[in-house]
């Protein structure tokens, strides 16, 4: 048998086991649990729904360290680096509402 045909051969039993398993492979479902999270209710809450709970939850905010000396500058830096670092699309009218709502309320 020529090496040619050895691969041949090799590479067709490869793609019979592969395709095989797909036919084998069966949908999967899956309940999700209910959201417990929630922000805080307060002044500028919208803002923060509207553009951080696209990407996370309010337990993210919640997890955040808290010993900071300026939790303003704090908020700040961290609106900032999800603009600049993770690409968050936050309108510039709403940074000054998350960051003073964020400070307030964690």
């Amino acid at each position: 048998m020529t090496r040619t045909r050895s691969l041949a051969i090799g590479a067709t039993l490869v793609i019979a086991v592969s395709s095989a398993g797909l036919v084998i492979a069966k949908p999967m479902s899956y309940r999700l649990p209910d959201e417990t999270a929630t922000f805080k209710p307060a002044d500028e809450v919208d803002a923060v729904r509207n553009n951080c709970s696209a990407c996370h939850s309010s337990d993210y905010i919640e997890t955040q360290p808290r010993a900071q000396t300026s939790k303003r500058d704090f908020w700040q830096a961290e609106v900032t680096k999800m603009i600049k670092v993770y690409g968050a699309p936050i309108d510039e009218s709403d940074v000054g509402k998350i960051v003073d709502y964020l400070t307030v309320n964690y």
